[in-house]
């Protein structure tokens, strides 16, 4: 099975490739099938299996997702859009845009608010499969540290204050209604502005979002003897006035001094078990005493978490002068 994990997620990259380039004739079920050398029924079962849903059904979400992006932030035409994404007409994108986010393209283009955008499947994700990578492979045992300023920012997110770690959250926030993995990643991939997004496209889905760890008195009492409440988000500019949506909460950030532990780009099928390992034997073993700080536990300070495989892998600690 985990052969057809991988499988669909080619399929699914292979997509986003092709809307990025307006290669539409390369994402007809046929080509798609064709790419894994199998029959277009058995890809199609393949792919509802997997991923919940008919090809053609999240083709036509992927493709609704990058065009909303455009309404968001380009002055182009609603018909021009349309039709760059493979919409026939302007009533045919309405329809589909508002069956999609419950608004018009011309209404959401006045007043952007967040919207559950259909995220991009992530079938092989090993947090979620429950492999967390082989193992098998050797990282390079570079883990930087060193100390940052963070200016004062905003942190809109969800929290849980029983679960521990990644998988755990979103099978307790799944029994939540409005607080799945799929709705609020959908949610924050609509947002614009978010300061982690380092120039990528909100129509990726985790652009810009992370976890975190937040220093609450009434948290699960963690690995390091703090309670913390555990949480995922976006952090957004000081100054970000939008809509927050219902199932969230945002806290105020104050500028304050952090120490990161931070791994360089890795293979997240075969490292990522290495790499963790290495990355929390170099937190336990930091010195603290040498540093001239320790870990800052005071209620609402913010330990983020970021697990990009492609950049780096990194905790960002709060601190203050010892």
């Amino acid at each position: 099975m985990h052969d057809w994990y991988r499988n669909i997620q080619k399929i699914v990259d292979e997509i986003d490739s092709c809307i990025k380039n307006k290669n539409d004739e390369d994402i007809t079920l046929s080509r798609l099938a064709g790419k894994l050398g199998y029959s277009e029924f058995y890809v199609s079962r393949k792919f509802r299996e997997i991923s919940g849903m008919q090809l053609r059904d999240y083709l036509r979400y992927r493709r609704l997702a990058f065009a909303l992006k455009d309404i968001r932030d380009t002055d182009d035409g609603i018909l021009d859009i349309a039709l760059n994404y493979g919409f026939s007409s302007h009533e045919a994108f309405t329809r589909a845009f508002k069956e999609a986010y419950g608004i018009t393209p011309c209404r959401y283009r006045q007043n952007p608010i967040p919207v559950v955008l259909r995220t991009v499947i992530k079938p092989f994700d090993c947090y979620l499969l429950g492999i967390g990578g082989t193992g098998m492979a050797k990282s390079d045992g570079s883990v930087k540290t060193y100390f940052v300023t963070i200016p004062a920012h905003k942190f809109l997110h969800i929290r849980n204050y029983e679960s521990i770690g990644y998988w755990d959250f979103w099978q307790k926030q799944s029994l939540i209604p409005g607080q799945d993995c799929e709705t609020i990643c959908g949610l924050l991939d609509s947002i614009k502005g978010k300061l982690d997004d380092a120039g990528g496209d909100e129509a990726d889905s985790g652009s810009g979002q992370l976890m975190a760890f937040i220093n609450e008195p009434t948290g699960r009492i963690c690995s390091w003897g703090i309670p913390l409440a555990e949480a995922y988000g976006v952090r957004l500019p000081a100054d970000y006035d939008g809509e927050i949506p219902p199932q969230m909460q945002i806290m105020d950030v104050p500028q304050g001094e952090y120490i990161v532990f931070e791994h360089g780009a890795f293979d997240f099928e075969t490292e990522n078990a290495v790499v963790e390992a290495e990355i929390e034997k170099a937190m336990k073993e930091f010195d603290y005493s040498k540093s001239g700080y320790i870990l800052d536990t005071a209620p609402g300070r913010v330990f983020y978490f970021y697990h990009d495989c492609k950049r780096f892998w990194k905790y960002v600690r709060p601190v203050k002068r010892a």
